[in-house]
């Protein structure tokens, strides 16, 4: 199969290196750390405002319609919280609140939401500290109750073995989304910490307490480990639903599931680093086969052709075993951009990796890591989205499996002179509390007697939460055809849209 995907793919370059269709639907997304960043500490609310502001004006010139935004990056909080002490990375010292309480989130989710962004907040579900550097505020859980955590290496962990550990982080979450208009939870691949060499993950006196109640044998430590790891997962699933079924839950998990010769079944990847259920204890399978997750962007960062873990085999693994849930490719930005295409000499990987993503049916977009990248054009990363792979505008992928029905048509679509200019305007016809009605509206415009295609992306004037329109008004001599329609919470469009002829 892979020998086969090699052919085609040198058959599309060989017609047009930029002969890819613009999809109408797709993810787009970009991952905003916190995590090691200074800048923020350097900036008062007002300047926080506007570096958001441009980032945010930046990223969706680039064609990106979903923000992944580090919020709670080791037991603390880059937002208003009752439950855990504010982050570091926002003022510089855990528990010291910036100027006048300034809510980073509540910002980001509401301009982000203007420009019809989704914002998935990112939770790190059990790291407490990130360095050994790191200070804890005086009244930090992890002071009231040490006997909950785990030291590993330089770095202290929510101990996963522990109930009271995964009702914490589902308080967090419940907290989050009953307070927030966030569109998904979102974790990455930080589940059970990443093996170091020569030690050993000091959990003993929880798998004692709870492993044979449970029904796992003094040798089962890793299925125990994975089964705490699926416990929290079903367990914040089943939070989010209880508070707002709407709000998805996704997981950004290791780029390797497992490994081909680590399965007696022989099902996983022909690769050979390090694995998801292994190593990390994150059945990922398992959470998309139950439907506990909403989406999973695997975090394929390598290069096509790495020894260890070649992209395009993981790109056709992951497509294969995406078990009827979203799925979305995680890009490393400087692992694609800096690396020359073996294939096709003074082309960098970009090309043949987005090709790849298009040539399976099942994937529904990309997130790029990380988005400071993209605002500093690294590679010229940004100015190949906005020119060519992300020019137009794009849905995202409806999620049919939480809510399948459209939305009603919009009313009273009429086109007239007002003090603002020549506005097309339409009488609004949804709920932000009813997420099975109309959220935003797609306006499209064709020219007269051009054929009517919803799916062409080019004929897509904007996508807008507001039920008006500025019509470019010009000589009055030439007649358009637009269309509106509506989109629910769950990105499920109307069929038809309402339509209006005009001269323009």
């Amino acid at each position: 199969m892979k020998q086969l995907l090699s052919v085609l793919l040198a058959l599309l370059f060989s017609f047009s290196t930029f002969s890819q269709t613009a999809p109408k639907r797709e993810f787009r997304g970009a991952w905003i750390h916190v995590i090691g960043q200074s800048r923020y500490q350097n900036m008062n609310p007002d300047e926080m405002k506007q570096y958001f502001i441009n980032m945010l004006d930046r990223l969706q010139s680039c064609g990106i319609n979903a923000i992944v935004f580090q919020v709670r990056p080791a037991a603390d909080a880059f937002y208003y919280s009752d439950i855990e002490p504010w982050s570091h990375y926002l003022t510089g010292v855990q528990g010291q609140p910036p100027p006048g309480n300034f809510d980073p989130m509540a910002f980001l989710v509401e301009e982000a939401h203007k420009r019809n962004m989704e914002f998935h907040a990112w939770l790190n579900p059990y790291r407490v500290t990130a360095s050994e550097n790191d200070v804890l505020c005086e009244n930090h859980l992890y002071y009231r109750y040490p006997e909950r955590f785990v030291k590993y290496g330089a770095r202290i962990y929510f101990d996963p073995g522990l109930p009271e550990n995964r009702n914490h982080i589902c308080t967090v979450v419940k907290d989050i989304v009953s307070r927030y208009a966030v569109d998904a939870i979102h974790m990455d691949d930080y589940f059970y910490p990443y093996p170091i060499a020569g030690e050993t993950f000091n959990d003993q006196a929880s798998f004692n307490q709870y492993a044979s109640a449970q029904g796992f044998s003094p040798s089962d430590t890793d299925d125990w480990r994975r089964n705490n790891v699926n416990l929290l997962i079903e367990q914040v699933k089943q939070t989010i639903l209880l508070v707002k079924p709407w709000v998805r839950f996704g997981i950004s998990p290791f780029g390797i599931y497992r490994n081909k010769k680590s399965t007696p079944d022989g099902s996983g990847s022909e690769t050979n680093g390090l694995q998801n259920y292994d190593e990390l204890y994150a059945d990922i399978l398992l959470w998309t086969r139950k439907g506990w997750i909403d989406y999973c962007v695997p975090q394929l960062y390598w290069e096509i052709g790495h020894k260890t873990a070649d992209y395009e085999t993981l790109v056709e693994w992951w497509s294969k075993n995406a078990n009827n849930r979203p799925l979305y490719i995680g890009q490393s930005i400087a692992r694609t951009v800096k690396v020359p295409d073996t294939k096709f000499p003074g082309t960098n990987q970009l090309p043949r990796k987005m090709q790849l993503v298009k040539m399976f049916p099942k994937i529904g977009g990309n997130c790029w890591w990380p988005a400071y990248d993209i605002l500093n054009n690294t590679g010229g990363i940004a100015d190949s989205l906005q020119n060519h792979y992300q020019t137009y505008p794009a849905l995202i992928p409806a999620y049919t499996h939480l809510h399948k029905k459209v939305p009603k048509n919009v009313k009273s679509l009429k086109a007239e002179w007002t003090p603002s200019g020549y506005l097309l305007h339409w009488k609004k016809n949804g709920d932000p509390q009813n997420p099975e009605k109309a959220q935003y509206y797609v306006i499209y415009r064709f020219k007269n007697k051009e054929k009517t295609n919803l799916n062409d992306p080019s004929k897509i004037v904007l996508i807008t939460k507001d039920t008006a329109y500025r019509l470019p008004y010009n000589s009055g001599t030439e007649k358009y055809k637009y269309i509106v329609t509506s989109v629910d919470r769950f990105h499920n469009e109307t069929k038809k849209g309402k339509s209006k002829t005009v001269k323009l």
